[in-house]
């Protein structure tokens, strides 16, 4: 008789099911270990590692619910160019928190955008004797002057602004002009701005427009107090500032030099702070355009070396401004930058480096070059991530990367927040402050946008409350302060952070 085959078959197969099942459910991956990995990968966010309060747990998890919902938009906000994005920002209700928030220190500001522009023309413009002309760019000038000045070449001749606006049938629109030329801000900034270069021909336009302006003795003083001012209002309590120290004039046309400049600063920021108390002062790094040779660096580094000594308080070190990708590299400047080291003077370096998309060139060396010169903190380093050895010594020396996230997106360096190269940086816990660069140019706060940007749209929703905290604190932890000041200004912020915390609970 001959057997039929099914029946052995379908034991078979039954039995190989159930032996694969077996073998599957012996391969399911232990629970707890996901979950340590998991906690372990949480810890090594920046603030992951820091035991929270019962108080300050609640504010992270409604900060948390309010962060979903956001993601959850259409518009979200760091997905979107920040002229966009900036009304939506206004209106979110994180943002309202971080305005409050006590934000510790700005460490990444430069001297003539740390003013609304607004200010420049409701207060300064309508001040008397100033002139104004207009250039062949349409791109305007000014100047302060107690007579006719003399033409400029590719200018139209120099009109008093008062007649002009005495001429004009609406100051309103007149005013919104001015506005307009000392601003990148557009309703359109992706057909405005079609490539760097453009961005950073209005962006540098738009410095020189303000130039007269700001560099006018009264108004030098007066904008610096304003901007301390501005930022005090944003729940800042220190700047550092980095500063070209132009010649500065007067109205008869006479001059004052650098150390006037630095004796400003130094008066103003006293004043301001004995008036409030619980703003701690300011530092200037003194700034050289990264275009010049190799002669005036040497000289730059002699006249950084030599106001430092006068005025040790004030004076925080030096760096190089300007387009990276435009100018000299660090290691052009080899000579003038060992020149401190070589006659044993300590002349703190905080290097602009790794503000570039262009990896490979020789502007790309600028991260290595910047740690071997002992650069206190990197500005930008946003192309920190394609020079692992770099990351690494940065991480090890504790030498803090300045993250600008809008000053990144505005010049084009990354479109979408959440691709930007330091939401790595935040996941690793890597040292790192976040700051606002050029408020001014781009329309933005002190520092509360620039937090919502990285909070938000770098942090994603792995940031928490302790990621706010970690940055604060990393803030004044990476200052030029001494340490007894540093003590000082963690115990005055700790308070300020303590009844943020109980208001908002």
């Amino acid at each position: 008789m001959t057997m039929m085959p099914w029946p052995g078959i379908h034991r078979v197969a039954v039995l190989s099911h159930l032996l694969s099942w077996l073998t599957l459910c012996c391969c399911i991956p232990d629970p707890k270990l996901r979950e340590s990995r998991m906690q372990l990968e949480a810890s090594r966010l920046t603030g992951g590692a820091l035991l929270l309060t019962e108080a300050e747990l609640r504010l992270s998890a409604q900060l948390h619910k309010l962060k979903e919902e956001e993601m959850a938009s259409s518009d979200f906000p760091p997905a979107l160019h920040f002229f966009r994005a900036k009304p939506l920002i206004q209106r979110s209700p994180i943002y309202g928190l971080l305005q409050r928030m006590p934000k510790g220190a700005a460490l990444h500001l430069h001297d003539f955008s740390i003013v609304g522009v607004e200010w420049l023309v409701k207060n300064v413009t309508y001040r008397t004797h100033c002139y104004m002309c207009l250039t062949e760019d349409q791109t305007v000038r000014f100047l302060f002057s107690s007579w006719q000045p003399k033409p400029i070449p590719q200018c139209s001749s120099w009109v008093l602004l008062e007649t002009l606006r005495s001429k004009t049938g609406n100051t309103t629109d007149f005013d919104n002009s001015l506005v307009r030329n000392l601003t990148l801000f557009t309703e359109d900034p992706e057909d405005a701005y079609p490539s760097q270069d453009i961005v950073w021909k209005r962006f540098e336009q738009a410095f020189v427009s303000a130039w007269g302006l700001v560099t006018y003795a009264p108004v030098f003083k007066d904008y610096y107090y304003e901007g301390l001012s501005q930022l005090y209002m944003d729940n800042c309590m220190y700047l550092e500032l980095r500063a070209l120290l132009p010649e500065t004039y007067e109205l008869d046309g006479s001059t004052h030099d650098s150390a006037w400049g630095l004796k400003a600063y130094e008066d103003v920021t006293r004043e301001f702070v004995s008036e409030h108390p619980d703003f701690l002062g300011a530092r200037v790094i003194f700034t050289m355009h990264r275009g010049i040779n190799s002669s005036m660096a040497l000289k730059a580094v002699e006249k950084a070396m030599n106001l430092q000594k006068a005025f040790p308080e004030i004076m925080a070190g030096f760096d190089l401004v300007g387009r990276e990708d435009r100018g000299r590299p660090l290691w052009y400047f080899k000579d003038a930058l060992s020149l401190p080291n070589q006659i044993g003077v300590n002349l703190p370096y905080f290097f602009h480096a790794g503000e570039t998309d262009q990896y490979g060139s020789e502007v790309d060396d600028n991260l290595l070059d910047a740690l071997l010169f002992n650069t206190s903190r990197i500005g930008h380093g946003f192309a920190l991530l394609r020079h692992p050895v770099a990351k690494e010594l940065s991480r090890k020396s504790g030498v803090a990367v300045e993250v600008c996230p809008i000053s990144n997106q505005v010049l084009k360096l990354v479109s979408d927040l959440r691709n930007h190269p330091a939401s790595v940086l935040m996941s690793e816990g890597h040292p790192l402050v976040i700051s606002s660069d050029d408020p001014a140019m781009f329309g933005s706060s002190g520092l509360s946008h620039d937090f919502y940007e990285a909070f938000v749209g770098l942090g994603g929703l792995s940031s928490n409350i302790g990621t706010l905290k970690q940055l604060a604190m990393n803030s004044i932890r990476y200052s030029s302060l001494s340490p007894q000041l540093k003590e000082k200004a963690l115990a005055l912020w700790q308070r300020k952070w303590e009844k943020f915390v109980s208001d908002n609970t």
